[in-house]
C-alpha cells in the first residue's frame, strides 16, 4: 500500500483520496499499485455499491510522476506504465459505478484514472490536458480513444498543442458526465451514500442511482469555450500529415485568426517528432477500443522514452524550467517517417 493512498469505505461507497498534494497527487507505482488493489478487492465486496475517487488539495491528479521517471533506466519507466496501462483498463472495465471528482488540475495520468470512468464529475474549477508533446511523449492512459472521438478535430488540437480546457469544455469533449460546483462536493458524496444505501437499490441500478443523485446536484453545463473554436480548428487539423496542419494554421493566422496563431506557436515549441507520434496515435485510435489503445501507448512508451526527447523535455520544463529543450530532430519537417512507424511496431 502507498502512504499517498487513503482507501477506505464508508456505508455502500468504496472511497479513494489521493493524498500527495505536494507534487499535485501525482502517481507514482506504489500510488497505482495501491488503487488497483482497492479496486480489485471492492469489485468483489457486494455491500461496495460503487467508487468515488478524490484528491487533496489544488486536484485530482496532475499525471505520472515524470521526475522520477527520467531520473530511472528506460526498463523502469515501461513498467511503471504497464502496471499504469493496467490500472486504466480496470477503470474503464469497472464492474461498479465510478466516481471521479476532476476538481481542479486533473491532467495525463490523471485523466487516466478519471475520464475513464462511469460517472465522471467535473466544477468550475477544474482544468483539464494531455501535455505530453511538451515533455517529448505522446498522450497515453488510453486518453487517445478519447481525443480521437471528441468533436471534430478538437481532441487533435489539444493534443497536438499540449493545451488546457475547462470542466464546462470536458462535458462537451466527452471526457465527463456533470458539473457540480465545487463547494458541494462533500455534500455529493454524502448523498451518493445515501442512495445508494437504499435497500432497493441493486447490481442492476445501481449506475443509474449514482447519476441521478450526481444530477441532483449539478448545474446545466456552461457554454464550452472549445465549442466557439470548432469551425476553424477542423478546417485547420484535418488530415494526417503535422506539417499540412502547420501550413494550415499560418495560413489561418495570415487572415486574423489569433486562435490560429497561438496554436501554430505551441506546436512548433513542443516536440517535432513526439507530435508527428501523437498525430498518427490519434488516427489509428479512431478505430480502435480502450484496451487496445492502451496496449499501443504501451508500445509507443517504450520507443519514445528511448529516443532520449522526454527526459530532455522533463529537464527543460520541469527541472532545470529553462524552456529551452533540445529536440532532436529539432523542426517537424525533419522527423523520419521510417521512425515514427517503427515506434508503432512497424518495420
Amino acid at each position: 500500500m502507498s502512504q499517498h493512498v487513503r482507501a477506505e469505505t464508508r456505508g455502500p461507497l468504496g472511497i479513494i483520496t489521493l493524498d500527495r498534494p505536494r507534487a499535485l497527487n501525482s502517481l507514482d507505482r506504489d500510488m497505482v499499485l495501491a488503487m488497483e488493489e482497492a479496486l480489485e478487492r471492492w469489485a468483489e465486496e457486494p455491500e461496495v455499491r460503487a467508487v468515488v475517487v478524490r484528491g487533496e488539495g489544488r486536484g485530482l491528479c496532475a499525471g505520472g510522476d515524470v521526475r522520477a521517471l527520467r531520473d530511472g533506466p528506460d526498463e523502469a519507466a515501461v513498467a511503471f506504465w504497464a502496471d499504469e496501462y493496467r490500472l486504466n483498463a480496470l477503470i474503464a472495465g469497472y464492474p461498479k459505478p465510478y466516481v471521479p471528482l476532476m476538481d481542479g488540475i486533473t491532467m495525463g495520468g490523471g485523466l487516466g484514472i478519471s475520464a475513464h470512468g462511469s460517472v465522471r464529475v467535473v466544477t468550475e474549477r477544474t482544468s483539464v490536458a494531455m501535455p505530453e508533446t511538451r515533455i517529448g511523449f505522446t498522450p497515453d492512459v488510453g486518453m487517445a480513444a478519447l481525443l480521437a472521438r471528441a468533436p471534430g478535430e478538437l481532441g487533435t488540437h489539444l493534443a497536438l498543442t499540449s493545451s488546457t480546457a475547462t470542466g464546462a469544455d470536458a462535458v462537451y469533449l466527452g471526457w465527463a458526465d456533470h458539473l457540480v460546483p465545487s463547494d458541494r462536493l462533500g455534500e455529493l458524496v454524502e448523498l451518493l451514500g445515501a442512495r445508494l444505501g437504499a435497500p432497493e437499490v441493486t447490481e442492476e441500478t445501481a449506475l443509474g442511482t449514482a447519476h441521478d443523485a450526481v444530477r441532483s446536484l449539478a448545474l446545466p453545463a456552461p457554454e464550452a469555450p472549445l465549442a466557439a473554436e470548432r469551425e476553424w480548428v477542423d478546417e485547420a487539423y484535418a488530415g494526417d500529415d503535422a506539417q499540412t496542419i502547420l501550413d494550415r494554421l499560418v495560413e489561418l493566422a495570415a487572415e486574423g485568426h489569433e486562435g490560429a496563431r497561438a496554436a501554430e506557436e505551441a506546436i512548433r515549441s513542443v516536440c517535432p517528432f513526439s507530435a508527428v507520434v501523437t498525430l498518427e496515435s490519434l488516427r489509428r485510435a479512431a478505430v480502435m477500443d480502450v484496451v487496445d489503445v492502451l496496449a499501443q501507448d504501451l508500445r509507443l512508451g517504450a520507443a519514445l522514452v528511448a529516443r532520449g526527447d522526454m527526459r530532455e523535455g522533463i529537464r527543460a520544463l520541469l527541472v532545470d524550467k529553462d524552456g529551452a529543450p533540445r529536440w532532436h530532430p529539432a523542426r517537424i519537417e525533419d522527423v523520419d517517417a521510417r521512425e515514427v512507424e517503427a515506434a508503432f511496431g512497424g518495420d
